[in-house]
C-alpha cells in the first residue's frame, strides 16, 4: 500500500503499515515545567516529547524479507532526515484509504509474512507433549517393537544388538540436535522438515526434498495400513472367516482403514490428537504387558517355545551374535533402523504447535530418549528370558540326570529341555524363528495384538496428517507452480483438505496395486535423505558464520551435524544401495528443475551466506597475487545509462565478458542531489532484476552527481573490488556532437581523457542507426502502465456495478481519460520508421551473427587489446561463424615482408585469421570530396583567426577557447588527413563486414581541441557498418610464452 502526502500525492514510504500511523492520536499533556502540549502518548511515554522516531517494536522485525513485502516498517531514514516541511513541526504524512492496488499476494498464503495467530482465538494449538512428544513416541514405537525386535537381538546377540540401537539413536539424536538448533534460530511456520531445510539451504534443496518427503509420508500411510491389515487378516485366517482370499482381504481392510483415518484427520487436529492419545494408552499398556509377562512363571508350553523367565545362563548365551545364513550386522541394522525414523512426526505439524521453538527440541529429544530406553529394555528382557531356538514340543524334556550340556542349546539343556534337534532341522520357535515372541512372553497375548494395531494405526495417522501439512507448505511457496492448487486451506486451522484427498488417493493406489516390499526401502531412504539435509543445514549455517545464525539452543556442534549427515548417507546405502541411488537421482533431478525455474523467493538461506563468504575469500586471495598477462581478461565498465537504454552496447560488452569477466552497466544521475538520489535508489533493484531476467551476466552500478564527468570519474576510480576492477571503458559514440553544445562535447571528450589518465583500455562503439532507445522504452512503459490502469478501472467498475467503493476512495479518471492523457497519438511516419530501424539495430548483437568477417584494422600497437577483443568474440557461440581479417599499415614495396611478420606474430599468439591485408597506400592524400566533408563538419567550430592581426586573433581565442584555430589545423593536418583517408579505405575494404574494429586515435591533452578530436572520430567511422574504436592502455595483454 502506498503512502502519500496530502499535498499532491507525493510518494513517501510504500512499506508503511497504515495501522501504526493513521489516524495519529494526540492528547493534551502537562509537563513538569508547566507547558501544555498536544502530543502522541506512544512516543511521549518514552521520550517526553513528540517525535516521529519509534521505540523498538517486534512488529518492525516480524516479517522482514517476506515474499509479499507486507510488513510494519519504522519511519524511513529519509523521513527523519529530510528538511521539515511545516516550519519545523514534525509531520506525519496523511494516508489514503487502501483501494486494493497493492500486492496480489494473499497475506494468509505467505508463510513468511503471516502474523502468528492469537493462541486464544481460532484454531487449536498443541503444546510440546501432545504436539510433539506423543506423536514422535507413537511413530517410533512401531510394529518393530512387537514383531522384529526379538529377532534382531536373536541374530545380533544383545552385545551387537545394543550397538544397533545405539547407532540408530546416535543418528536420530544428532539429527534432533541439529533440528533443535534450526528451530530455535527464528520463528518456525508450518511445513516441518521442508520448512526447516528450505529456509536454511534455500528453495533448491527445500523444494526437492519437500516433494519427496511429502510423497514418502503419503506412501508410508499405505505401508502402515497394510501392516495393520495383514495382522487383521491373520486373525481372520486363524478363525477361518476370510471374506475372499488373503490378498483381497488385505486390500479391503486396508481401504476401509484409510477411509476411517481420513475421516479422523479431516474432522480436525483436535480429533486426531484425541485418537493419538487413545492409541498411546493402548500401546503403553501393551509395553507394560511385556514386562509383566517376563515375571509370570513360565508354563511348560511356553518353556517348550523357548521362554524360561529371567536366567543368567540364557542371558550370557544370547550375548554373542548368531547370524543365520545370509544375515550380517548391516542387514540386521537395515531391518531395525526404519523403526527409528519417526522423529519428524512432531516437526511436520509445526504450524499447529503453540510454540514450535520450544516444543520441537524438547519433545523430539525426549521422545528419542524414552523410545531408545524402551527398545533397549524390552530387548534385554527378551534376551534374558528367551533362547535362540526351541522346538515347541512339550515332550522334549531331559529326564536323565548328569547329561553334559554344550552347543547352542546348552542353556535350555541345563534347564531340562532338549532343543538339540534345532541344530539339524529348522525349528519354529525361539527368538530366531518366531516373530510372535512378544505375544508369548507377555502376560496377556491379545494386548500385544492390540499394541500392534495401535502402533500401525498411530504411525499411519501421523503420516496421513504429516504428508498434507508438508505438501501444503510446499505449495504455498509456489516453487512448483502447477501444484499451487493444493495450497488452499480450510477452517480455523487452515486444514489442507485437498492435500488430504491427494494423500488418500496415493495411499489407496499403493494399497491396491503397489508392491510394498519394494517401496519400503525407498521410503526409508526418503526419510533418511531428509535427516541428512537437516544435519547438513545446521552444519552449513554454522560454517557460513552468518550474523543471522543465532540459535537459542546451544547444545549442538557443526562438525557433529556434518557427521550426522554423513552417517545418514551411509545408512541409506546400508539399508538398500539401489534405493539410495534412486533417492539421490530423484533429488538431483528436482534440484535441477527448481534451479532452472528460479522461484522468486529470498529466504536468506545459508547458501547465500556461504556464497558471500566464498566470494570475499576469493577476492582476498586474488588481491594477494600480481596480475599476469596470461590471465588477463576484459573487465568492462559500460556507460549504458539505464540497463535497457543501450541494448546493443550492453550485448556487445556482455559478449566480450560473458561469464568469465566483470561487466558493469553504469548510469550517472545528474541533477539536484535529493532528486537524483531518489531516482537512483528507485532504479537500482529494477535494473539489476532486468539484467537477471534477460540473462545478462552483468552488474548495474549508478552514481548521483552534479556533473556527468565527475560521476563518470567516480565510477572509473571506485568501481570493482580488489583485482576484480574494470580495465576497459566502453561507451557509445556521441553522434549528436555538432548540436549538443560546447559543454556536452567537452564532457564527453574529457571522459575519454580521464579513461586514458586512469590507464583504462577504451572502446567506443558507433552504429549508423544510433544506440539510445530510452525514448522507446519509456513510451512502451507508459503504454503498459496506462493499459494496466485501464484494465483495473474497468474491472473495478464491473465489480461495483459502475459505482465507487466508498467515500474514502481516491477519485480516479475514467479509463478513456487515462489513455487520452497518458498516450499521445502515433509518431509521424518518418519518426516511426527511424524508431523501427533503431529497435532492429539495438538487437543486432543479441542474435546469432550470420557468416561474415570481423575486420581488424590493427594500426597501432596498444598492447594487443585491439587484437584480443575480436579474437574473444570469435570464441562466442553467436560469433563463431565470423572469421577474422587483419589489416595493417605497410611501407611501399614491403607488403609481403610485413605480411609474413604479422603472420608469424599471430601464429605465436595462437590466433587464427582468414586473411592478412597490408595497406600500402594509407599515406595517400584523401580525395577532395572527403576533405570537403570534413571541412563542412568542422566549419561551425572554426575560429578563422588566420586573416586577423595578432591582437584580434588573441581576443578571438580568449573569447572562444574551445574553437578550432587555423594554427591547430595546420599543426595536425597530417593526422587529420589520416582519419579521412582511413575512412575511404574502410569503405573500400570493409563495407560488408559484420563488425569493424579500428585502432582509436589519441588526442594529446591541451593540444588537440575537443571539437577537432570529435571530428576525427566522426570522419573515421562515418557511413560504415558497426564499428569499434579500441585503444588499449599500452600494457601487454597478449604473450606467446607458456
Amino acid at each position: 500500500m502506498e503512502r502519500y502526502n496530502s499535498n499532491g500525492g507525493e510518494h513517501v514510504n510504500s512499506a508503511y503499515d497504515i495501522t501504526l500511523d493513521e489516524p495519529p492520536v494526540y492528547q493534551e499533556l502537562t509537563f513538569s515545567n508547566g507547558d501544555h502540549r498536544t502530543v502522541r502518548p506512544s512516543v511521549v511515554s518514552a521520550f517526553g516529547h513528540d517525535t516521529l522516531d519509534r521505540v523498538p517494536n517486534i512488529d518492525f522485525y516480524r516479517n522482514a524479507g517476506s515474499v509479499s513485502g507486507h510488513r510494519a516498517v519504522r519511519p524511513s531514514l529519509q523521513e527523519l532526515h529530510d528538511v521539515f516541511q511545516k516550519n519545523g513541526a514534525i509531520s506525519v504524512p496523511d494516508t489514503v484509504e487502501d483501494d486494493g492496488e497493492g500486492s496480489n499476494v494473499n497475506l494468509n498464503e505467505d508463510l513468511e509474512s503471516a502474523v502468528p495467530n492469537d493462541n486464544n482465538k481460532g484454531g487449536v494449538k498443541f503444546g510440546w507433549i501432545r504436539g510433539v512428544l506423543v506423536r514422535c513416541m507413537l511413530n517410533i514405537w512401531g510394529v518393530m517393537l512387537f514383531i522384529r525386535l526379538s529377532w534382531v537381538f536373536g541374530e545380533a546377540g544383545w552385545g551387537l544388538g545394543i550397538v544397533v540401537i545405539a547407532l540408530s539413536c546416535v543418528v536420530t539424536t544428532i539429527t534432533g540436535l541439529s533440528m533443535s538448533a534450526i528451530c530455535t534460530n527464528g520463528v518456525v511456520r508450518g511445513g516441518g522438515a521442508y520448512y526447516l531445510i528450505s529456509r536454511s539451504l534455500g528453495p533448491e534443496f527445500g523444494g526437492s526434498i519437500g516433494l519427496i518427503f511429502a510423497f514418502a509420508n503419503a506412501v508410508a500411510v499405505a505401508m502402515y495400513v497394510v501392516g495393520f491389515a495383514e495382522t487383521v487378516v491373520d486373525l481372520l485366517k486363524e478363525n477361518d472367516v476370510l471374506m475372499v482370499d488373503v490378498i483381497n482381504d488385505i486390500r479391503i481392510v486396508g481401504c476401509i482403514t484409510v477411509v476411517l483415518l481420513l475421516g479422523i484427520s479431516v474432522a480436525g487436529m483436535e480429533w486426531e490428537a484425541k485418537a493419538q492419545i487413545i492409541l498411546l494408552i493402548v500401546l503403553l499398556v501393551a509395553i507394560v504387558n511385556v514386562f509383566v509377562g517376563t515375571f509370570i512363571p513360565a508354563t511348560d508350553t511356553k518353556k517348550s517355545q523357548g521362554f524360561f523367565n529371567y536366567n543368567s545362563k540364557i542371558f550370557l548365551e544370547n550375548f554373542p551374535p548368531n547370524f543365520s545364513v545370509g544375515e550380517n550386522f548391516f542387514s540386521v541394522f537395515s531391518i531395525f533402523f526404519p523403526a527409528a525414523t519417526g522423529i519428524l512426526a512432531g516437526a511436520n505439524i509445526s504450524g499447529d504447535l503453540r510454540d514450535p521453538q520450544v516444543a520441537i527440541p524438547k519433545g523430539t529429544l525426549l521422545a528419542i530418549v524414552i523410545t531408545g530406553i524402551t527398545y533397549l529394555a524390552v530387548a534385554l528382557c527378551v534376551s534374558a528370558t528367551v533362547v535362540h531356538n526351541a522346538t515347541g514340543n512339550i515332550n522334549d524334556t531331559i529326564s536323565a540326570p548328569g547329561i553334559l550340556c554344550n552347543g547352542s542349546a546348552a542353556a535350555a539343556c541345563e534347564l531340562g529341555w532338549d532343543f538339540s534337534s534345532c541344530e539339524v532341522e529348522e525349528c519354529k520357535f525361539g527368538s530366531l524363528n518366531n516373530f510372535q515372541v512378544m505375544t508369548m512372553v507377555s502376560g496377556f497375548g491379545p494386548l500385544i495384538i492390540a499394541g500392534t494395531f495401535s502402533a500401525t494405526l498411530s504411525s499411519a495417522l501421523a503420516s496421513l496428517v504429516s504428508a498434507p501439512k508438508v505438501f501444503q507448505a510446499l505449495c504455498k511457496d509456489n516453487i512448483y507452480t502447477a501444484l499451487h492448487f493444493f495450497a488452499k486451506g480450510y477452517g480455523k486451522n487452515n486444514e489442507p483438505i485437498r492435500g488430504y484427498v491427494l494423500t488418500f488417493i496415493i495411499s489407496v493406489a499403493f494399497i491396491v496395486i503397489g508392491d510394498l516390499n519394494v517401496i519400503a526401502p525407498i521410503i526409508s531412504n526418503f526419510f533418511l535423505a531428509s535427516y541428512a539435509l537437516i544435519n547438513f543445514s545446521c552444519f552449513h549455517a554454522s560454517y557460513a558464520k552468518s550474523p543471522g545464525w543465532r540459535p537459542a539452543y546451544k547444545y549442538y556442534n557443526m562438525w557433529m551435524s556434518l557427521l550426522g549427515a554423513l552417517l545418514c548417507c551411509a545408512v541409506m546405502f546400508v539399508i538398500n544401495w539401489w534405493a539410495a541411488l534412486l533417492t539421490y537421482g530423484i533429488e538431483i533431478l528436482l534440484y535441477i528443475y527448481v534451479t532452472v525455474k528460479k522461484p522468486d523467493v529470498n529466504w536468506g538461506s545459508s547458501t547465500q551466506a556461504v556464497t558471500f563468504v566464498s566470494a570475499v575469500s576469493n577476492a582476498l586471495s586474488l588481491s594477494g597475487v600480481e596480475d599476469h598477462v596470461k590471465n588477463f581478461r576484459p573487465q568492462i565498465l559500460a556507460l549504458t545509462g539505464s540497463a535497457r537504454s543501450r541494448p546493443a552496447l550492453l550485448d556487445l560488452a556482455h559478449s566480450l565478458s560473458k561469464n568469465y569477466g566483470l561487466c558493469l552497466t553504469c548510469e550517472v544521475f545528474v541533477g539536484p542531489r535529493s532528486e537524483a538520489l531518489n531516482e537512483m535508489n528507485a532504479g537500482m533493484e529494477r535494473n539489476q532484476l532486468w539484467l537477471r531476467k534477460t540473462k545478462r551476466k552483468a552488474f548495474y552500478a549508478a552514481v548521483a552527481c552534479d556533473d556527468f564527468r565527475d560521476g563518470t570519474d567516480s565510477l572509473l576510480q571506485s568501481s570493482g573490488l580488489g583485482r576484480m576492477k574494470p580495465n576497459i571503458l566502453m561507451t557509445g559514440f556521441k553522434s549528436n556532437w555538432r548540436t549538443a553544445g560546447t559543454e556536452a562535447v567537452q564532457t564527453y571528450v574529457g571522459i575519454l581523457h580521464d579513461a586514458f589518465d586512469f590507464e583504462y583500455g577504451t572502446v567506443l562503439l558507433r552504429m549508423s542507426e544510433g544506440l539510445d532507445v530510452s525514448h522507446i522504452v519509456e513510451a512502451e512503459d507508459e503504454m503498459l502502465k496506462a493499459a494496466k490502469e485501464q484494465q483495473e478501472l474497468d474491472n473495478d467498475m464491473m465489480s461495483n456495478g459502475g459505482k465507487s467503493r466508498g467515500m474514502f476512495r481516491k477519485s480516479r479518471k475514467s479509463s478513456q481519460q487515462v489513455l487520452a492523457t497518458r498516450v499521445c497519438g502515433p509518431p509521424p511516419a518518418q519518426v516511426a520508421k527511424m524508431n523501427e530501424k533503431l529497435v532492429a539495430a539495438s538487437a543486432q548483437f543479441k542474435n546469432k551473427q550470420p557468416k561474415g568477417t570481423i575486420d581488424v584494422w590493427w594500426l597501432f600497437d596498444d598492447g594487443g587489446l585491439t587484437l584480443l577483443l575480436p579474437y574473444i568474440l570469435t570464441t562466442r557461440k553467436k560469433w563463431k561463424d565470423c572469421k577474422l581479417r587483419i589489416f595493417i599499415a605497410g611501407q611501399p614495396g614491403r607488403s609481403e615482408l610485413d605480411k609474413q611478420e604479422m603472420k608469424s606474430l599471430l601464429d605465436k599468439f595462437r590466433i587464427n585469421c582468414s586473411d592478412i591485408n597490408v595497406i600500402e597506400d594509407i599515406h595517400v592524400k584523401p580525395s577532395s570530396n572527403s576533405l570537403k566533408t570534413l571541412d563542412d563538419m568542422i566549419e561551425p567550430f572554426r575560429l578563422h583567426e588566420g586573416f586577423k592581426d595578432k591582437a584580434q586573433a588573441e581576443a578571438m581565442q580568449k573569447e572562444h577557447p574551445w574553437k578550432i584555430s587555423d594554427e591547430e589545423l595546420m599543426r595536425f593536418e597530417e593526422k587529420t588527413n589520416l582519419q579521412v583517408r582511413l575512412n575511404e579505405l574502410l569503405k573500400k575494404n570493409s563495407n560488408s563486414a559484420n563488425l569493424i574494429i579500428v585502432s582509436m586515435p589519441i588526442a594529446r591533452k591541451e593540444s588537440v581541441s575537443d571539437f577537432l578530436y570529435m571530428a576525427w572520430l566522426d570522419i573515421l567511422t562515418k557511413d560504415l557498418p558497426p564499428t569499434l574504436l579500441i585503444r588499449g592502455n599500452h600494457k601487454s595483454v597478449l604473450t606467446f610464452y607458456s
